[in-house]
């Protein structure tokens, strides 16, 4: 890494920090254990178009800084192989990631061996790439893979993805349907569960989704629902979330409305969500909730 690099890392890491720590409300902060997203560790879920510089910085700092280990699964793209020239991990490389190396199969065979897990057991960070959320599941769920993954977060690391990476976090897996994207419950419905309670879209505004949702919380209304644009992501420690990027961040919570009867609510970069009790906040001179939602059940005003 380039002595400019590690420059322009700190100087963003610093101001990420600085930016942090002012904003922070003191009613985010709640006792006990999360009961939504992860006891230890950090989720980077990114909507997919991922370009901002700091949502990869972001991202390094959790893992630990620019050396930090790091495993790129692009499994989701559907390729047969791919190796350490994959282009996906030249952003990365672009953004200070000195570290980072593939791991990938289809075989949940594979991912069964101890072989194939030895690279996650020393990881601080691991990252999801784009496609389809379904090759996810099909190569790695019940696995030693995705048991190590876990403890990657266990120990304190961060976990994140990017569009089919991000819907693999929640426990609900959106759009895993195996024929097509365009259905919203598919034959795929287990997510890995980082969130709990929790189904995650991607790519919402710029694909016009943002009522794809909807019918999903109408059927699990227990669920969260959390809708993130392109090169927009939202960051969560424990039951707390940020939201970072270009865009926004869209909340479907069945409990609350917008108006008389919309359905869900936007997150801009800087706020902030307790995904535990769903109250979302707004940073100005002092914490504030966002305007115009109301804890009022879906359907109370038609």
């Amino acid at each position: 890494m380039t002595t400019m690099n590690r420059v322009r890392f700190a100087a963003a890491t610093l101001l990420l920090v600085v930016t942090t720590a002012t904003a922070a409300p003191a009613q985010q902060f709640q006792a006990g254990p999360p009961t939504v997203g992860p006891e230890n560790g950090s989720l980077v879920v990114v909507g997919g178009a991922m370009r901002d510089p700091a949502i990869f910085q972001r991202f390094i700092e959790l893992a630990g800084g620019p050396d930090a280990p790091i495993i790129y699964i692009p499994t989701a793209g559907g390729a047969d192989e791919y190796d350490e020239f994959y282009q996906g991990l030249n952003a990365w490389r672009r953004n200070g990631a000195t570290n980072i190396s593939v791991l990938h199969t289809s075989d949940p065979a594979v991912a069964d061996t101890e072989e194939f897990v030895e690279p996650l057991k020393t990881a601080q960070g691991v990252f999801f790439g784009g496609g389809r959320q379904w090759r996810i599941v099909d190569a790695y769920a019940g696995t030693r893979t995705e048991e190590e993954i876990r403890k990657v977060l266990e120990r304190g690391g961060v976990i994140g993805g990017s569009s089919a990476g991000a819907s693999i976090q929640g426990s609900y897996l959106v759009r895993g349907d195996s024929e097509t994207n365009t259905i919203m419950m598919g034959d795929h419905e287990v997510g890995f569960g980082y969130l709990r309670n929790v189904g995650i879209d991607q790519h919402v505004l710029r694909r016009n989704r943002h009522f794809d949702l909807v019918e999903v919380i109408e059927a699990h209304p227990e669920l969260l629902g959390i809708g993130i644009d392109e090169n927009t992501a939202i960051v969560v420690t424990g039951d707390q979330g940020t939201v970072i990027g270009a865009s926004y961040v869209l909340i479907y919570d069945n409990q609350s409305t917008t108006g008389e009867n919309g359905t869900f609510f936007f997150m801009s970069p800087g706020d902030r969500i307790n995904l535990a009790t769903r109250e979302a906040t707004r940073p100005a001179q002092t914490q504030r909730p966002i305007e115009n939602v109301q804890k009022k059940p879906w359907g109370g005003g038609r």
